[in-house]
Formats: C-alpha cells, structure tokens, sequence
C-alpha cells in the first residue's frame, strides 16, 4: 500500500475554527499513525476575502495544537496557472468544452426550466457538442462535460454509499472566461499533485465530492478515500455559533486550556475507540481509524473538556506545563511570571496541577506563590487572625527560623505549638493560610511553606502577629 496522504486546506479568511482544528486534528492522527504525511494549504483564491492576518492566525491555532506538517504551507492561489493547464488539457482530452453561452443566457435558461416546473433548472449548454467552426470570436468559459445519465457513487468512509444522480450535475465551469480557474478544479488539482490519497473534512463538503469526482475521472486520476466528518454542535444541539461560546481556536487557549486536554477532547468529539477516554496523542495515533467516527454531529460539553484537560495537567511534565503556563499568560494578557514567581511555580506545579483543570484555576490556587509582602488577608481569612491566633503565631516564628525546611522537620514544630495552646492542628491552620496566603482555602499549609520557602515564611508570620 502507498503512503497514506492527507491535508488540512483552510481558507484564510478568519480565525481558525474549533470544528477546523478537529478536522485537521482527524487528518493528522490519521496520517501520523500509519506513518504517513500531513500537508497544509491555505485556499487563498477568494482574493477579496483571504487575508494573511487570518493565515497567521490559522498556523498558530494549528501550532498551540500542537499539530506539525510536512513541508512548505502550500498556497493555493499560487498554483492558478498550474490549475487553468489542467482545464486545457480536459479541453485536449475532450472530457470538457469552450463555451461561449454568456450570463445573461445561463439564468435566462434556468428561469424557463423553473418555470416549466422542472426538477432541475440545470443548464445544458449549446456549445457542449458544437462543431469548432461555429466558434464565434468570443470570449469563452471552460466547462467539464458531466455526464447526463445514470449516477455518481461516493464511497464514504464515514458517510457510507452516497448515490447522486447525474441529471442533477450540471457541466460545471472549471475555467472562467476571464481564465481564473474554480475552486472545484484547483481543490483536486492540488490535491492529485500534493499526492492526497484521503480527503478527510466536514460533512458540508459532500455535494462537492460529486463534482470533485467527475474531475478525477476526466483526468483519469486516482480518486482519493473520501471520509465526510459531521459538523460541532453546540450543548444545545444547533450549529455551534457564538451564543454558545468560544469558536475559536485561539480562545481556548486565551481561556486556558493545555493542549493536550484540548487535543485529547477534540479526538473523542465525533469518534471513539472501546472505553478510551484519556489518552495521549502517542495512544491516539495507535487508535483513530475512520471506522470510529460517526455520522451524528458531536456536541460540544464544556463540563467534560474541563475534565479531560484536568487529567491532562495531572499527567503533564512540570517543565513543560510551566512553558504552556507562560504562553497562556501571554496569550491571555496577563502579567508575566517574575523570577522568583517562576522558581515558585516551578516548585509548587507538583501539587497544584493534581486539583487544577485550567491554567486560571491553576493560578488562583498559586495566588500564595504569586503575592508580595504584606500580605493583605481577605476578610473571611482576616476573621482567623484574632489576638490568640497572632500570640501563637509570634511563638511559632523563632522555632521555624532555625528549623529544617522540610516537611518531615516542619511536621512536629506545627504539631506542637498546637498542642501547647490546647488546639488541634486544624484551628492553627485557618491563621497560618490567612497569614501565608491572606486566604481561607489553600493548598496545604505545608506545601505553602516549602514553596515559598523559610525566609518568606517566616516574614509572612511575623507580618500577621504584628
């Protein structure tokens, strides 16, 4: 068998959509579990509405993905002269005609056939058989000669037998008579010379795959494995728009997602293997076939998103979570970490990443990390730093200033001077968060401590007993 192909081919004329990211997503597991390649190309040839702004912003909603192609991105405007010579060449073979039939005459013949009460208003050109004599000195189109009888049969991998008949296909314009070539042309041009072998994409493109077809078989071109993937809906079950949230790719991000979690939620959005739910991209790639996706449009749950991307940032490399941390800073507008707020978090991603499912909920729970002296406690923490609790706390300080920073050290001093003043440990433990954190709810009172370290710890105390 040859080397599987496929290609992600986006138009440039907005942000990367998250129904777009799945896609590609699809198309990149595919090809990278069977070896194979994964190719990029920005369909650029609607010039009013591409712009490179929207291209960039499709490359770096595909890198946060963290999804990698072969090669050069592919333009598709780029390679018009390459796409009006395969109009000539069907010209050559006779699989496509000059026609010379102007606008004016095309809605003038759909207008009568609509009015006889035909089913199809397709329009059947008088240049389709006529001898090249009657050629007058014109300017004219190319048109694909489709065939009138009979059907075309779309072998869908997710879709299944699709059955088109061919009196509903009309000779379709392949180059225009001022040469620029269509999309349905430069679509299977590039495709066949980009050595395709599956074009994976929404379901919306399976009308077009019929007209795609009569390309490849006018060249006598191998047809690629056709799989039309249902579209993302929203909880509510419509098309997913705005009014259900973000849409875009790079919102996600913005909102704090780590990719994995996103390309973990993605992958199960449409498709599923057994009972794998959690998964990383490496067991992804092993398992996504075409067979598992099926044909009901998927519904976006913001509840079980948030879950996966939780296990993933419980499974995630502290050094490489701290690196997604700080580009979600960027990407969300927020303040960099400093130095020493870097070498905190870099101490405490340990414990914090096992409770957070997003990098905000990540660093409110880090808020003790992130604060500078002196601490200013919330009012409900403020209620735990009343005259006892400072006097205890005045205590505590000397017998931590010498002590060993760690937790087996830290355990019996803490256990102590609860013990001293007749109280367990959790009535010490509401003053030591308000005083370390200025807040009621915390990570423990220990990993506070060896976080931030004996020098701060014991400043914060001294700050809250006075």
């Amino acid at each position: 068998m040859s080397q599987v192909v496929t290609r992600f081919a986006p138009s440039p004329t907005g942000y990367l959509h998250i129904g777009g990211g799945r896609t590609a997503l699809f198309n990149w597991l595919y090809a990278r579990g069977r070896g194979g390649k994964f190719l990029l190309r920005i369909e650029d040839t609607d010039r009013e509405r591409s712009t490179p702004e929207a291209t960039a912003a499709i490359l770096r909603g595909l890198t946060w993905l963290g999804l990698d192609w072969d090669g050069e991105v592919v333009s598709q405007f780029e390679r018009r002269e390459r796409h009006a010579e395969v109009a000539r060449e069907m010209l050559a073979r006779g699989t496509a005609y000059k026609c010379f039939s102007t606008k004016e005459e095309v809605e003038a013949y759909r207008a009568a056939r609509e009015a006889e009460g035909a089913s199809y208003a397709v329009f059947q050109s008088p240049w389709r058989d006529a001898d090249s004599s009657t050629y007058p000195d014109a300017p004219y189109a190319i048109r694909m000669k489709a065939p009138r009888t009979g059907e075309t049969v779309i072998e869908d991998q997710v879709q299944g037998r699709v059955v088109i008949k061919n009196e509903t296909l009309d000779d379709m314009i392949v180059l225009r008579s001022d040469g620029t070539p269509v999309y349905m042309l430069a679509v299977v041009v590039d495709d066949h010379d980009m050595g395709v072998t599956h074009v994976i994409r929404g379901d919306d493109h399976l009308n077009n795959a019929a007209r795609q077809q009569m390309v490849y078989d006018a060249m006598g071109w191998t047809v690629p494995v056709w799989a039309h993937i249902p579209l993302i809906h929203g909880p509510d079950g419509k098309k997913l728009s705005k009014r259900h949230g973000a849409t875009g790719v790079e919102e996600y991000q913005a909102m704090g997602y780590p990719a994995a979690g996103m390309r973990n939620y993605l992958t199960r959005l449409g498709w599923a293997h057994g009972d794998a739910e959690i998964f990383t991209s490496d067991e992804a790639m092993k398992m996504f076939d075409l067979s598992g996706i099926g044909r009901a449009p998927a519904r976006l749950d913001f509840k079980k998103l948030e879950n996966t991307c939780g296990h993933h940032m419980a499974m995630a490399e502290d050094a490489a979570l701290l690196h997604e941390l700080e580009a979600y800073l960027v990407s969300a507008g927020r303040p960099a970490l400093t130095e020493t707020q870097r070498a905190r978090m870099q101490n405490a991603l340990g414990f914090l990443k096992k409770s957070a499912k997003t990098f905000p909920e990540l660093m409110e729970k880090a808020a003790f990390l992130l604060a500078d002296r002196p601490i200013v406690p919330e009012s409900k923490a403020a209620e735990a730093l009343d005259t006892v609790s400072r006097g205890i706390l005045s205590a505590l300080t000397p017998r931590l200033q010498n002590a060993s920073w760690t937790r087996e050290a830290l355990e019996p001093i803490l256990t102590e001077i609860a013990a001293e003043n007749g109280i367990g440990f959790g009535k010490l433990a509401a003053p030591l968060r308000a005083a370390i954190a200025g807040r009621s709810v915390t990570p423990s009172v220990y990993d506070m401590m060896l976080t931030i370290g004996r020098d701060e710890t014991v400043a914060r105390l001294a700050d809250a007993a006075r």
